[in-house]
């Protein structure tokens, strides 16, 4: 082929070290209300790529309300659940997908068997990135025409956080029995059966079919080296012959440092002599963006990952 892919170091990660890259990863929150927290927390749990889910209290004036405050209704709050999760392994369109399915989004007066305003479902963002993604879900919702009576889900702003009391977390794990009986009377399952019919009550893709997604600017600001986020989100040059993968020689794959996505194959890598890693093609090409770019006073066709839209290279016509 004539074409060569020039390649940048702090673009490519090898993929062996690509569990290194995750666990260096800063995690984000996602905050949900969908009616008694027990069940929210018991599905999230359960999601590759998730590390922590806490029930809690949120929405509401005062700080540290109790359980019985919250049961009242008078203090605004409701029940909720706050997720940490890596956005490399899961995304938070994907837990809007599985939160839509686990709540009745038309009950404006609490979730199945719980009733009071405590109860209601709301999605709670952390970002514009977030908030826009939450109007999206709930639009496509709304279109899809699965439901007769208007969606009254509320995206509101991330308040303040309280933890519930020890023994709300994990009780679907200390207290199986008492769960199991409680969820089976709440009429949510039979309710979401009804409503969804043979599709997945939450189905999220794993490590390799997982929808890759950008992480957030604050969380690339974390995660990223200085010359990583300048090559990557700023079109920025590293040195030639002084980068980790111009002269490297171990077989793996190269990803998107940002998204994860695969990009080349060390089979396809040659020796350019330009002092960058190059390779004759990409390994997934619906992974690859071309476009032209003008800068410098020429007419150049850059290289972009399709899904984290890192800047990756150029494409030169003197290869073998």
């Amino acid at each position: 082929m004539k074409n060569i892919f020039k390649g940048l170091f702090p673009l490519f990660v090898l993929f062996p070290a690509t569990t290194a890259l995750s666990s260096a990863t800063a995690l984000e929150k996602a905050t949900f209300a969908g009616g008694c927290f027990w069940c929210i927390e018991s599905v999230f749990e359960k999601i590759d790529g998730v590390r922590d889910v806490i029930s809690g209290y949120t929405g509401g004036t005062g700080s540290n309300p109790t359980y019985e405050e919250v049961s009242t209704g008078k203090t605004g709050h409701l029940e909720a659940v706050q997720v940490s999760y890596d956005p490399l392994k899961v995304s938070y369109r994907d837990l809007l997908d599985v939160f839509w399915r686990q709540i009745d989004p038309t009950d404006k007066g609490g979730s199945f068997v719980d009733r009071g305003s405590q109860y209601r479902s709301a999605i709670f963002y952390h970002n514009d990135e977030q908030k826009k993604l939450a109007q999206e879900s709930r639009e496509a919702l709304e279109r899809s025409g699965k439901f007769d009576k208007p969606i009254v889900t509320e995206i509101l702003e991330a308040a303040e956080f309280n933890p519930a009391e020890e023994y709300h977390q994990d009780y679907y794990k200390k207290n199986p029995i008492r769960y199991k009986f409680y969820r089976s009377n709440s009429g949510r399952d039979q309710y979401l059966k009804k409503t969804w019919k043979d599709e997945k009550i939450f189905s999220v893709k794993g490590p390799r079919g997982r929808a890759y997604e950008k992480p957030s600017e604050e969380t690339l600001r974390k995660t990223l080296t200085t010359l990583q986020y300048q090559v990557t989100q700023k079109e920025g040059t590293e040195q030639p012959f002084n980068n980790e993968y111009w002269d490297n020689h171990r077989e793996g794959i190269y990803v998107d440092v940002v998204s994860g996505e695969p990009l080349f194959s060390s089979k396809d890598k040659f020796n350019s002599r330009t002092g960058w890693p190059s390779f004759t093609r990409p390994l997934e090409p619906e992974h690859i963006i071309e476009k032209k770019d003008r800068k410098l006073f020429m007419e150049r066709t850059e290289v972009r990952s399709r899904h984290g839209d890192s800047h990756l290279g150029h494409v030169f016509d003197d290869g073998p």
